[in-house]
């Protein structure tokens, strides 16, 4: 936690790609500097050096802690300087309160400082990141990218093969990331030369990659082959680009195996990796969210702290006597949110969580709302995992 008494200066920083604009408060809230900063170490060095020479303690508030804020927060943690992180949305409605309607960066950092002097709850600590968080949290970034490339070109390639014959798109479509169903798409990228290949070789050509399936898909392809007999316009075309699309695909596939293999290499050699992954449903994808984004969970009081900057505590809504009730919460880590309720789907096949599931179920929830109820529970079991140091202990689940 951050002890407001002992900080001499509040220096907040609306930061940018090539500089930044800073504004410096005293406790009393005299500015001791209004200025822009270019985004390299020996300015930024040169400020916190001078503040803290003249001045005393200073604090580093920022609005954006990755990306073009990373070096400020860095070089302020090698000058010694304390950091904090002021939400966006956070910031955005403490505006509200302050005169004017103007959006400059000297405003912006003038409202972060005096946010951080006068409303220091309002600020969200920043532990220092360990190598190998960081590179976790930059290949978790990226794997993030390519799950959004994977996700737009099946649903191109399922589009256009929705448009010219939508049959086949039908027995393709579900499976469209199947190597075997790539194979073909990338081969023969219509219905004419898919049936000009004929049966025998097309089940040569995907048996090394569904020796079960093989036969069965390829029958299946043919039975919707059959019923379309006309040619829609544009089909033509289509041979350029579905061999081109589903050659995107997999390469999109074959870089997200790849990474993963290097998250779990790197999320296994830390610390709280076992911790972590005892915990039914969490694997390496949710266990490197989690392990980001919470940490050892030190920076939040309680388990309904974290539950809530995870957006699954729900939010009373209470108005005289026609509103009573609780909804979810649309605030939160959204990233983290779904990793919590990625992993509670997963532990499913947990007779304790299943137990709990059911129970929420017969509750008359639904699926989505006695899953959430799930992930929120299990908060409170990972958050006194990850305070007293122990491993998941399964339980009957009658006990549960």
């Amino acid at each position: 936690m951050i002890e407001i008494g002992e900080v001499a200066v509040f220096l907040g920083l609306d930061v940018g790609k090539g500089e930044h604009h800073g504004r410096g408060l005293t406790p009393a809230g005299k500015t001791v500097f209004d200025k822009r900063l270019p985004n390299s170490e020996p300015k930024l060095r040169a400020l916190f050096d001078k503040l803290s020479a003249k001045y005393g303690t200073v604090l580093v508030v920022v609005d954006q802690p990755a990306n073009i804020g990373a070096l400020p927060l860095a070089v302020a943690r090698d000058a010694g300087c304390l950091v904090a992180y002021l939400p966006g949305l956070t910031m955005r409605r403490i505006a509200d309160l302050y005169p004017g309607e103007a959006k400059t960066d000297a405003r912006d950092a003038f409202i972060i400082a005096d946010a951080a002097r006068t409303m220091p709850h309002t600020l969200r600590a920043l532990a220092a990141t360990d190598e190998t968080i960081a590179e976790l949290d930059m290949l978790a970034g990226y794997d993030d990218d390519l799950a959004g490339e994977v996700t737009r070109t099946s649903n191109r390639l399922r589009g256009l093969l929705t448009q010219i014959h939508p049959s086949l798109e039908r027995v393709l479509g579900p499976r469209i990331q199947h190597p075997a169903v790539l194979t073909i798409l990338e081969r023969h990228g219509s219905p004419a030369l898919i049936r000009k290949a004929g049966r025998r070789r097309l089940i040569a050509l995907i048996r090394p990659e569904a020796p079960r399936m093989a036969e069965r898909l390829v029958e299946d392809i043919f039975t919707a082959l059959d019923e379309q007999t006309v040619v829609v316009a544009g089909t033509g075309a289509a041979t350029t680009i579905v061999p081109g699309l589903a050659g995107q695909l997999r390469a999109h596939l074959s870089q997200r195996a790849a990474l993963e293999r290097q998250i779990a290499d790197l999320l296994e050699a830390h610390p709280l990796s076992k911790l972590l992954t005892s915990m039914p449903g969490i694997g390496v994808r949710t266990g490197t969210r989690i392990l980001i984004d919470v940490g050892d969970a030190s920076t939040f009081a309680t388990s309904g702290h974290l539950a809530a900057y995870a957006g699954l505590a729900p939010a009373s809504r209470i108005s005289g006597s026609s509103i009573r009730g609780e909804q979810p919460s649309r605030r939160g880590n959204k990233q983290l949110k779904r990793a919590f309720f990625l992993a509670a789907f997963a532990s499913l096949a947990d007779p304790a969580s299943r137990t709990y599931y059911d129970r929420k179920r017969a509750q008359g929830k639904t699926h989505t709302q006695a899953l959430l109820c799930l992930a929120r529970r299990r908060i409170d079991v990972l958050f006194a995992m990850l305070r007293d140091g122990t491993f998941y202990e399964s339980r009957p689940a009658s006990a549960a």
